[in-house]
Order: C-alpha cells, then sequence, then structure tokens
C-alpha cells in the first residue's frame, strides 16, 4: 500500500484502489485531436483491465467524449467544480456498485454490471475511481502538467502533495529551461 501525507493530514492511497482513477488519467492524455488509434485506445483499456476492449469506431468516438470530460475533471482549478464534473459522471453512468474478487485481484469495487456495453462500463469505471479519490484527497491530488507546452493530466499519490508534472522527463525539461535561462540573464 502506497500511503501518501498532504495538506489535509494522512491519505492512504492503495494501488489497487487507483486503477479507475489512472484509467481516466490515461484516456484524458490520450491526443485530443482526432490522432486516436483503436489499438492505442483498446490498449488503455487493456492496461486497466477492463474486460471486453474492443474498440471500433463509434466506440473510438464516444470514449474521445468521455476523454474530454475526464479532462475537465483534472483541469478544474476549484474543488467545487471538480466536484460537480465527478458527480455528473456518476449520475450518468453507476446504477450499482458491487465488492468483487476475480482474476487474482484483490477486492475491489464495480461501478457498473459486467455485462453492460464497453463505454457505460469505463464511464462508470472512471467516475467511481475519481470519486473515491477525490473524497480521499480532499479535492486536491489532480492537475495539468506545469511544463509549458505538455497538457498532460496526472494523479498527485506523492507523499508530500507537490507533484506539479505528469512525469519525471517533464519536470527535468522543465528544471532545464529553467537553469538555462537563468545563465542567459
Amino acid at each position: 500500500m502506497i500511503s501518501s501525507v498532504c495538506c489535509h493530514g494522512s491519505v492512504p492511497f492503495n494501488h489497487d484502489t487507483l486503477v479507475g482513477v489512472h484509467l481516466a488519467r490515461d484516456l484524458a492524455n490520450l491526443p485530443q485531436d482526432g490522432g486516436w488509434t483503436d489499438r492505442a485506445v483498446e490498449q488503455v483499456l487493456r492496461e486497466a483491465f477492463v474486460r471486453g476492449a474492443v474498440v471500433d469506431a463509434a466506440t473510438a468516438a464516444n470514449l474521445i467524449q468521455l476523454a474530454s470530460r475526464l479532462r475537465s475533471v483534472f483541469t478544474a482549478t476549484e474543488t467545487a467544480a471538480r466536484v460537480t464534473s465527478v458527480n455528473e459522471l456518476l449520475a450518468e453512468s453507476v446504477r450499482t456498485v458491487s465488492i468483487a474478487e476475480h482474476d487474482g485481484l484483490p477486492l475491489h469495487l464495480h461501478f457498473a454490471s459486467p455485462d453492460g456495453d464497453l463505454v457505460g462500463r469505463v464511464t462508470a469505471m472512471t467516475a467511481g475511481g475519481l470519486a473515491v479519490f477525490v473524497v480521499e484527497a480532499g479535492g486536491e491530488r489532480l492537475g495539468t502538467c506545469a511544463r509549458q507546452g505538455c497538457g498532460n493530466v496526472y494523479v498527485d499519490i506523492s507523499k508530500n502533495c507537490r507533484r506539479a508534472y505528469c512525469s519525471a522527463r517533464c519536470g527535468n525539461l522543465d528544471a532545464v529551461h529553467r537553469y538555462r535561462s537563468r545563465r542567459r540573464h
């Protein structure tokens, strides 16, 4: 279990409860300009243990719309806006919640029936994951990369609640840029 401390005190983040929020991040970080491929989307879904992850053109179009809505959760600058976005997703997608244990995975929550349509299941899975995370993180710990020109979103499970970049690579690139900029002046 990963345990993190934030400005709101001790916040335990368990890797197994982060699947939905990481899926939301990964979908939100796929190219928003139509550069999606069915194969890339299927890979993201498989990595999140989404069963029956077969994506056709219609499904991809619906997932692109979902990704845009998920992105708004990460880019919200106020907790109230973030909560409103997540609540809208929950209201539209979650019809049942159950505790499950399968495929060697530890106990976890299912926010949709396993026989529902793919987009509905993904929407419920991401909405549920985001809801749990937002509650546990006090509405914080989701954001947009601070490196100019990046635009990727991130989930902050760091101990110090200070993540500002989507990856170490972006953090390093930004540090090099700031260093070179200071040296020029």
